[in-house]
Parts: structure tokens; sequence; C-alpha cells
């Protein structure tokens, strides 16, 4: 597989639609949401021709570092297409869009340990809803922050700029707390699977991102249950939210960066 082309096409497309998408936020040019559409579109056929192929060399239930990131992006920009043509999510693309053309053009430079062993049933319900959940809290991780922008240019009374273009500020934290609800129902099933079907979730290497990940859903958690009854929203929204994130993100990747980068293990 030629992957190095189609990682740099898929990064040249990539980078354009969120440029274009920048420049939206910057009010330099009209919104052109189809147009962002497209182009990360076209990306993400070029991105999972890659996925695919680091998939098939390493099959295992614990793909590396490089394949579990090119992988989870392809999910990434998949969930954010389609959410964003009934969400006002589309900005995210800002962000998501180059680290996702960078985990491939990293990926081709740094492929991941091959593993062997086929995926049953349970395992591949355990690894599809892991990959869900990470997506859709990524994406609130994101919305959250552009939730904390907006909510502090009002606060300054500054109405130009981001501000304008962006929808509401009771919409944005409304469809961030749709986007918690959706990331915690995947996020509980793929708990639930972990259990039943892995053979020891505290086993090893796993040890770390069972316990990360049962962090990070507490903490989502108790923002959901603090907002229901006390009300909880704004910046204390934001802050709870990029914190769970960040909890998740070490689960998923932090002892994969240990084991394979720092002490160089498979």
């Amino acid at each position: 597989m030629q992957a190095l082309p189609l990682a740099i096409m898929a990064f040249i497309l990539y980078l354009g639609a969120a440029s274009w998408q920048g420049l939206t936020l910057l009010r330099r040019v009209p919104q052109r949401p189809a147009l962002v559409r497209a182009l990360g579109l076209l990306g993400l056929l070029f991105h999972l021709p890659v996925a695919f192929g680091l998939l098939d060399q390493s099959p295992g239930l614990m793909p590396g570092l490089s394949t579990s990131a090119v992988v989870l992006t392809a999910v990434m920009v998949i969930l954010l297409l389609s959410v964003s043509l009934a969400k006002p999510v589309l900005s995210v693309a800002v962000a998501l869009f180059p680290v996702s053309g960078l985990a491939l053009l990293l990926a081709v430079g740094l492929p991941s340990p091959e593993r062997t062993g086929g995926m049953t049933p349970g395992i591949a319900l355990h690894a599809m809803s892991s990959a869900l959940a990470f997506g859709i809290l990524f994406i609130a991780a994101c919305q959250a922050v552009l939730l904390g922008l907006q909510n502090q240019a009002l606060r300054h009374h500054h109405t130009r700029g981001v501000v304008q273009v962006l929808p509401p500020l009771t919409t944005m934290e409304r469809v961030l707390f749709e986007l918690i609800w959706a990331g915690m129902a995947l996020l509980t099933l793929s708990i639930v699977s972990g259990f039943v079907f892995v053979d020891s979730m505290f086993a090893q290497h796993l040890a770390h991102k069972t316990i990360l990940s049962l962090a990070a859903w507490v903490i989502f958690a108790i923002l959901l249950i603090s907002h229901h009854i006390l009300g909880w929203r704004g910046m204390r929204a934001v802050r709870w939210t990029l914190g769970g994130c960040a909890v998740l993100l070490l689960a998923y990747f932090g002892s994969k960066f240990v084991l394979e980068v720092v002490l160089n293990r498979a």
C-alpha cells in the first residue's frame, strides 16, 4: 500500500477544509459548510485506506499508538461530518481535520508494532464503542473550547468576530450536553463490554486504560448530574468537559505512548 501519497493528499484536503472554516470564524470568507464537508469527505476517502491498511497489519485487541491515532481520527471525522448535518458543530473541523492529517503523516513514519490474533464479536463491540465514545467526547471537548471562547467574549461585551459566526450561546451549550450524553452512553457500553468480553480488564497493559476510563466516566457523570440538579453550565461545564476528555485521552493514548515511545516496547 502506498500510504505516503494517500496521507499527503488527505492532509492537504483536511488542511484546506480547516483553513476555510477557520477563515469563516474570523469572518474573512463567507460560510460554505458544503465546501468544508466536501473537502473533509474527500480527505476521509484518502484517510480510510491508510487506516484499513494499518489495521490489517495489527488486527489484535490493542493496536499500536500510530494505528490507534489514525483509526480514531477517521472515526471522529465520520462522526463530525455526520453530526454536522443536524447540529452546528462544523467549527470543530478547525481543530479535528489538521490533527487527523498529522496523525496520518506520523503513522506513515512511525508504523505500529505488529500484533496477531483475531477479534471476536464481543471484542469488536468493545473496540467500536470505545472508538465512537472517544470520537463523540473529543468533538464535545472542541465544542466546549468554542463555548468557552464565546462565553468569555460575551462576558467582556465583545460581540464581533467569532461570536457573530457561532450559534447562540444557549444552542452551543445544548449541543455540548447532547454530545456528552451520547458519549457517556457509548463510554458506558465500552466499559461494560470490556468487563464482559475482555479476559482481564486490569491485566498489565489494560490496567491504566481501565482505571482512567472509569475515572473519565465518573467525571462526566458528575457533570451531567450536577447540570440536571444544580444547573451547572457556562465555564464550569467547559472545565469539567475538558477535564474528563483529558483523562480519557490519557486512557486511550497515555499508556501506549509510554510503552511504545518512552520504553520502546511492543
